[in-house]
């Protein structure tokens, strides 16, 4: 409180309390240099970070329609005329090595648009093999399991008429005993 007192008193009624200034410190790596723009940045979070523009890419002037100086280097012209040819020649230079860059550039993008259709033609192509090789396996797995089903059943079904007929043969044992015991065992009369 009495600093900020003091702070009052030694500025002018107007002007706003100056902040402390920070020494200034000189970056003597390009990591020092990127840890004080972070410390700087850090230093106002609330502040948006200035984040700039991509550089435009460099295209020289187009080539005129029409020419209306048509001059050579030598048969003619003047000390002073040179430079400006110097330039002209200069300038249509670049603009022929931009074009070949350009034509280059243009050529690498279709190689590689050609080799990412080829290389995705070819996983498609894997894929397709290997989807048809796991139908392949899936039909063969199902067929297996219904021709299990069909052994079970058959055996079921012939257990049922193994079970059946042992029913059966038990059905007529019990009537056999029923019919036995409804006979004597002994017969009176006869010895």
């Amino acid at each position: 409180m009495e600093n900020m007192a003091a702070a009052q008193k030694d500025s002018k009624p107007g002007k706003p309390l100056k902040k402390e200034s920070q020494p200034l410190i000189i970056a003597k790596s390009p990591a020092e240099e990127q840890r004080l723009k972070l410390e700087k940045l850090m230093r106002n979070p609330d502040k948006p970070a200035p984040i700039p523009e991509r550089p435009k890419e460099w295209t020289p002037r187009s080539a005129p329609e029409f020419v209306r100086d048509v001059m050579g280097s030598s048969a003619g012209a003047g000390s002073g005329e040179f430079h400006v040819y110097r330039h002209l020649r200069r300038r249509e230079y670049q603009r022929q090595d931009f074009l070949d860059r350009m034509s280059e550039k243009q050529k690498l993008d279709e190689d590689y648009q050609e080799k990412m259709k080829e290389n995705q033609q070819a996983a498609e192509d894997r894929t397709a093999k290997r989807r048809k090789k796991r139908e392949k396996l899936k039909q063969k797995k199902l067929m297996a399991k219904k021709a299990k089903q069909e052994r079970t059943q058959a055996e079921s079904d012939e257990e049922e008429e193994s079970s059946a007929s042992e029913k059966e043969e038990e059905e007529e044992e019990t009537n056999e005993r029923e019919d036995d015991a409804e006979e004597p065992s002994f017969v009176m009369g006869k010895r």
